[in-house]
Parts: C-alpha cells; structure tokens; sequence
C-alpha cells in the first residue's frame, strides 16, 4: 500500500533530522537536574517484554516512585498488589525495561531506558519500607539513558487541568466490569462498596 512506511528510510525521510534539543538531552547517567525531576515523580508507567508480549505497568508510591541508588541505578519496590506478576516474569525473560514518569502540575516526563533484576535482599526491603510493611520485591534498574520529554502531549491532554477532569461518575466501575466479563459471577455492586477499605488496608 503506498501509505503504508514499511522501512527505516521511509520513515526517516517522513520525518527528517532531529533537533539538537532532542540528541543532547540524553545522559548514561543521573545528572541533578534528572534527580530533582525524580524524586518529585511518584507514578511512573513501567513497559517489560517477555515470551508472551508486551506489557506496561502502572506504579505509584508515597513522595516518589524511584529511589536514587546510585548514578547509574534505581530502586522501585514492588508493594502489594493483584499478584499477576506480569511486569516481574518478562523481567525474569527478558531484562530490559522502559519507564516513563510524571510529575503532577509538570508539563515534563522523564523517560528511562535500562535493564532491571529482582531483588529480595532483606536490608533493602526493610529500606524500602512504609509504614512498617516491606514490598515484596524490589526491582533494581540499570540506567542505559534518561532522558526528559517535551511537555507537548501533557499540553495536549490538559493532563492537569481541573476543568479537563472527566467525572468518574459517567464510567464504567472495576465491579460492572468484572460482573460483564464473568456473567455475574464476579465483581458487582459489593465488589465496588468493599474496594475502598480493601485497598486502604493492602495499600503497602
């Protein structure tokens, strides 16, 4: 089809050069600038690969999402939650991991590319605490680059805009969506009135 682009030299010609912004704002490493910006993040979405695709995870957590280790490494505890595991099997596959952070009333994300592995090392997870609870997990990334990312698509979304806010009163709830999904067998009005205190109680 000729408005397909099917390969690398279409795809650059479509698009043309980069700008110098767009190259020189990659660091190997954490700068402070790229450190303020982390710990003012507390979600990121975490993007794995493993043998049965793809998947992106969101995380959050209390004051920030990731702790500085080092120049070069990140610490995400792994807090309670579903137990799919999803984002830790394709780790164990497959190393590489993608993050992307925000930082909320910013325009700017901050992209990280790296490796990660699973650690259960016990200093650490009691490190990693909050409020006397340990994650189960800690996933510990490597940093290839960090990078920030134009405030373009958050501009788009008025991700922050108060009157941009969509009403959670108009959408569908976990419990409807799980009663549709399972023909009444799971979910339902007593799955969504008993959310609230189930999560306030699994929180960490």
């Amino acid at each position: 089809m000729p408005d397909i682009i099917s390969n690398l030299a279409e795809l650059e010609a479509h698009y043309g050069t980069p700008g110098a912004a767009s190259l020189v704002k990659v660091s190997k490493e954490l700068t402070e600038e790229y450190r303020q910006l982390i710990a003012a993040s507390p979600f990121c979405a975490l993007a794995t690969s493993g043998p049965d695709g793809l998947d992106c995870s969101p995380r959050g957590d209390a004051g920030t999402c990731l702790e500085i280790e080092s120049n070069t490494t990140l610490l995400m505890p792994d807090r309670r939650g579903n137990n799919r595991i999803d984002s830790l099997r394709n780790i164990i596959h497959d190393p590489r991991i993608a993050l992307m952070l925000l930082i909320p009333g910013s325009g700017t994300c901050v992209r990280i590319n790296g490796k990660a592995e699973i650690s259960v090392e016990p200093k650490l997870l009691n490190k990693l605490s909050q409020e006397g609870k340990q994650p189960r997990s800690v996933i510990r990334i490597h940093i290839d680059e960090i990078y920030f990312q134009c405030a373009r698509a958050v501009m788009r979304a008025a991700l922050w805009d108060e009157n941009a806010r969509t009403d959670p009163e108009t959408l569908p709830t976990p419990g409807e969506i799980l009663a549709s999904l399972s023909a009444g067998e799971v979910g339902g009005e007593t799955y969504d009135k008993e959310w609230p205190e189930r999560a306030a109680s699994s929180m960490w």
